[in-house]
């Protein structure tokens, strides 16, 4: 089995929706742990990217086909000889917009984006730690599923499939703690509020502004951070809890 330098297991990471942003920094804060990561996106491996795992410990995937995700299941358990998985973090999400940039509301939304929508948020996330339940199991590992302060309120830009897929994800948390927790795998969830990436919607700073009591954006690294803690001995009882990243936006 491969070791870090302190002698220990090497552990292993499965993220999906590594390309930018929380993903990115995701992978950065566990690789500095000295974690094993593998990822998952729709994009194949980027060849400028200096990570020198990247191309062995990347596996490009369609989260909205069930096909795919079902073959990129089979790929990671060729990839992980000991059978152990110690955590998996459902980070990929996608947030279609209407012409211009603008919201997609529920009477706008078409039924193929609801269900492509769906796919991606809601379905992708059960089906990897299903599939992966008992490598998961057998490393007593942990379940990261991001969720959004858009699951819980109606957010300015968050388009309404975006917004009910995340509260279904938040729910979903629920359930898989109840059913995961006697197998030793801890469930939990993240919520980020308005985080520095490069899909920030014009107007955000006026939500800083008017809503957010520490009156700045949050970064990619403060959310890798919690993200890492849920999955380490650090949050060893923690279970079931959906962690509220916003810099207090939802008080």
């Amino acid at each position: 089995m491969p070791t870090s330098s302190s002698n220990q297991p090497r552990r292993t990471l499965l993220l999906t929706g590594a390309s930018r942003g929380i993903g990115h920094a995701t992978v950065k804060r566990f690789s500095a742990a000295g974690w094993r990561v593998i990822t998952c996106s729709r994009h194949p491996f980027p060849e400028n990217c200096p990570w020198e795992a990247g191309p062995e410990d990347h596996i490009q995937v369609d989260l909205a086909d069930a096909k795919s995700t079902d073959d990129a299941i089979a790929e990671i358990k060729r990839r992980l000889p000991e059978r152990t998985l110690d955590a998996l973090v459902n980070n990929a999400a996608i947030s279609p917009k209407a012409p211009g940039g603008k919201r997609l509301g529920s009477i706008e939304t078409t039924r193929d984006v609801w269900t492509h929508v769906f796919q991606v948020n809601f379905f992708a996330p059960i089906m990897l730690a299903r599939g992966l339940m008992e490598e998961l199991k057998a490393a007593k590992g942990s379940v990261v599923n991001v969720t959004s302060i858009a699951g819980s309120r109606v957010h300015p830009f968050a388009g309404a499939a975006y917004a009910t897929s995340k509260a279904a994800l938040a729910s979903l948390t629920r359930e898989m703690a109840t059913d995961f927790g006697p197998l030793g795998i801890r469930v939990n969830a993240i919520a980020p509020g308005e985080i520095d990436t490069s899909i920030l919607s014009p107007g955000t700073e006026k939500i800083v502004e008017q809503q957010i009591p520490l009156h700045r954006l949050g970064t990619p690294d403060e959310v890798a951070k919690i993200i890492y803690v849920l999955c380490t001995d650090t949050a060893s009882y923690v279970h079931g809890a959906e962690i509220h990243i916003n810099g207090g936006q939802h008080v």
